[in-house]
This record gives C-alpha cells, structure tokens and sequence, in this order.
C-alpha cells in the first residue's frame, strides 16, 4: 500500500511540474513581439535583405514603410554573420549566419523603430510602423 500511495504522488508531483512549465512557457510578451533569431519559420509580411560582401554593409529595403500588425523578418545574404537588434530592445533578430532567416517579428504598435547590427554597429536602419 505504502509503495502505491508514493507512486501516486510521484505522478502527481510530475504532472503539476509539467503544468507548471507548459503555463509558464506561454507569456505574452510586450509589443512588437519577437522570438529569437535565426529560425524563419513562418513567412513574414515584409523579408529585409542584409548585405555586406561588398565592404558595404547595409539592410534594404531602408527605411522599412509597415502597417500595425504586419511582420518583418531578416534575410542574411551575406557570408558573414549579422544582427537586426532593436535600438530600444524591444526586438532582436539574434546572430544570423549567411543564408540564414530570422523568425518574424510582428510589429503590434505604431511609431518610429531604429535598428543596428550588433556586429556591425555603422549598420542602421529604420522600421516606420503605421
């Protein structure tokens, strides 16, 4: 009897733990929202090309002309490694290898929003959200 009842709690213990996680893991974040970089699962509304083989590092198109609730995301056609990092920190593409895409970041509040790569800081660029 005694060997049931800690299996019982055992099981217990482990579903209000996987509960836990799986509530704590779904946190709405503060607009625009942003996952981390380097995934580019969904498509995005609008897809910024980064450049830089030429000695010219750059994003195009810039500035950026968006709607509320429009997405963005960030292609690195370069070789070298670059960032989409939000002035203010409210999005960050994370470190992009050549060929990579970054996850869409959903721009949810309107206004003036200025960028640079981390890497790179000479590169900026400006998302105008409508």
């Amino acid at each position: 009897m005694h060997s049931r009842s800690m299996k019982l709690a055992l099981a217990g213990v482990t579903f209000f733990a996987l509960s836990f996680a799986v509530a704590c893991g779904s946190s709405s974040p503060a607009a625009p929202t942003s996952p981390s970089g380097g995934g580019g699962g969904a498509a995005a509304d609008i897809t910024v090309s980064i450049a830089g083989d030429a000695g010219s590092n750059s994003y195009a198109p810039n500035p950026v002309s968006m709607k509320v609730g429009q997405s963005v995301a960030w292609h690195n056609s370069d070789s070298t490694a670059h960032t989409a990092s939000s002035d203010s920190g409210s999005f960050d593409s994370g470190f992009l290898g050549g060929g990579a895409t970054s996850n869409p970041v959903t721009m949810s509040t309107a206004g003036t929003f200025t960028y640079h790569c981390q890497i790179h800081p000479e590169m900026v660029a400006t998302l105008n959200v409508q």
